[in-house]
């Protein structure tokens, strides 16, 4: 007779996916035993249950102040000063809202993004998010290992063995089949990003000006109109990135976080949006500091060049702390990037795919991982790559794809056969549409820009009002079709009561044999096919271009 153990079991329940992700939770700084369902009373146990959820929120968010945002903040202040500083406060809560909805589908479902795309929404989508995630990832590793390259030049260190060697730590990092020892280093990682504080601090940058920017929206006097809103879609781009909705479900899932940690997880989480928000204030403001009034003010060409003007001009300890933090966000980066591939391609073809077990034991997880990091380190070294267009084609690329993990995320969210009473309330879910068209308009400019490098501010400002006005009026003409069509005497299902806490607490996504098929509302259905029309053209357009300009600079 076949004999289930407990974990089979309760792996059976639920819609988990692989059984690594039940047991302990033994993060970096503390565990919590598989069934220790105690009160949390006091400050003392509180803050020992925190310390030991801490890490999903925390790396998903330093991680994303990669080599990209190291390059797109500096620009920022280099150029413009600290007059962009505004962009970040305005995304602070975009993103708590997208990563918390993340947090909440990983705790309640047990299963990855990717899986609960394909399973909600067919093959089409499913193949889609898995292939679109993997060709972005691909491309953000190369500028990860461009800005490893950036820092090993500065700090006056081998480029070729110093990338090798930023591998080969990658690599071994994720590969000892111990989940905690992996969360250990990587945030340890994280609170190396707060080497860009005494850099703050040894530039001595003024703060009243910086604090009124921070809260204050204004555009630059004297800059291009166009120029600085494309800079500025490139911040938001840069900061809310497709990757991090892809790595935190699983990672959080692979952690083995239930629904009865959801709350502590989002104080994780805004630790790490606290973190990001700091060091990308911090650059933005020290490169405004060292330049404003120079010949380098406003000609901004990359990382290396803020090292040298930071030790031309502040002195050589604060260029090496930040070619240290850019090197150190850079290798965070890149252990986050392939990670969310590795998961997303191990949840849609059913692999093992868990830090908890050895590369022996989940071959096909860490094959992908590896061979991620081994591409991306031998184009950077290989002669004759054409990095700038890669790094061009990334931004572009995760532009492009943006609004739909987005758009998936709001759907999964308000599927209650899926989240049950985690699922989104009213006022959230007119926040997140606010937001998501926000974000359709960021692609849509940012895609024109590259397609039509001459696009002007005129033309981005009726790209902007266009939208709107056109978004508006067919979401208002659905809204009235279904109006027409709702048979008499039919009322709109509400959200009931808020339910007990131990019903929060317990439960828990049924597995996906089990799941009704998603109900999906007239304006659901047109709105992904336009999203699906719009994904095809702008997709197609960039590729184009792409291989236009690497065939002419061949």
């Amino acid at each position: 007779m076949n004999m289930m153990s407990p974990i089979q079991k309760e792996a059976s329940r639920a819609a988990i996916l692989d059984e690594a992700h039940i047991g302990d939770i033994r993060g970096a700084l503390g565990t919590i035993r598989r069934h220790d369902h105690g009160p949390r009373s006091g400050f003392v146990a509180r803050w020992k249950t925190l310390m030991a959820i801490v890490g999903p929120g925390l790396i998903v968010m330093v991680g994303d102040n990669d080599a990209g945002a190291f390059g797109t903040y500096t620009q920022a202040g280099q150029n413009y000063g600290t007059t962009l500083l505004w962009t970040l406060m305005l995304l602070i809560p975009v993103l708590y809202v997208n990563q918390e909805m993340v947090v909440r589908l990983g705790a309640v479902t047990g299963v990855g993004h990717a899986r609960l795309i394909l399973e909600r929404f067919g093959k089409f989508w499913g193949a889609f998010s898995v292939i679109d995630l993997f060709l972005l990832n691909a491309l953000t590793l190369v500028t990860e290992f461009i800005g490893i390259s950036l820092a090993l030049r500065y700090l006056g260190l081998p480029q070729f063995w110093g990338v090798l060697a930023s591998a080969m730590i990658v690599m071994l990092a994720v590969s000892t089949g111990n989940f905690r020892r992996f969360e250990r280093f990587a945030v340890f990682l994280v609170f190396g990003s707060l080497l860009l504080v005494p850099v703050l601090m040894m530039v001595h940058p003024p703060v009243k000006q910086i604090a009124t920017d921070f809260l204050v929206p204004k555009l630059p006097q004297n800059g291009n109109v166009g120029e600085v809103m494309l800079l500025t879609i490139a911040i938001v781009g840069t900061t809310v990135a497709p990757w991090q909705l892809f790595f935190q479900q699983s990672y959080l899932i692979d952690k083995r976080i239930t629904p009865r940690f959801i709350h502590y997880e989002r104080w994780d989480l805004c630790l790490g949006i606290a973190l990001v928000v700091l060091g990308a204030v911090a650059m933005i403001s020290f490169s405004a500091a060292i330049f404003a009034g120079r010949p380098e003010f406003a000609n901004y060409t990359d990382a290396f060049g803020t090292a040298v003007g930071l030790e031309k001009y502040a002195g050589r300890l604060p260029a090496v702390l930040f070619a240290l933090a850019l090197l150190d966000a850079s290798i965070v980066g890149a252990a986050a990037v392939s990670l969310s591939t590795a998961y997303a391609i191990g949840d849609v073809f059913s692999l093992k795919h868990s830090l908890h077990r050895k590369p022996s034991d989940a071959k096909g997880f860490y094959g992908i991982y590896f061979a991620l990091i081994v591409i991306a380190a031998v184009l950077v070294l290989t002669p004759g790559t054409p990095l700038g267009l890669l790094t061009n084609a990334v931004q572009t690329l995760a532009g492009v794809l943006l609004p739909s993990a987005t758009v998936f995320l709001l759907l999964l969210c308000n599927d209650t056969d899926v989240l049950g009473p985690w699922a989104n309330s009213r006022m959230l879910n007119l926040f997140t549409g606010v937001v998501i068209a926000g974000l359709v308009m960021i692609s849509i400019i940012l895609t024109a820009s590259v397609l039509f490098p001459e696009l002007d501010e005129q033309w981005i400002v009726g790209i902007l009002a266009g939208g709107s006005i056109l978004g508006i009026l067919l979401t208002a003409g659905v809204k009235a079709l279904e109006f027409v069509r709702r048979p008499a005497g039919v009322q709109v299902k509400r959200r009931g009561p808020r339910q007990k806490v131990d019903v929060y607490d317990n439960w828990r996504m049924p597995s996906l044999d089990e799941l009704p098929p998603a109900r999906l509302g007239m304006l659901s259905r047109v709105w992904m096919i336009v999203l699906r029309g719009y994904l095809l053209v702008a997709g197609g357009l960039v590729l184009a271009r792409i291989f236009q300009l690497a065939t002419a600079g061949a």
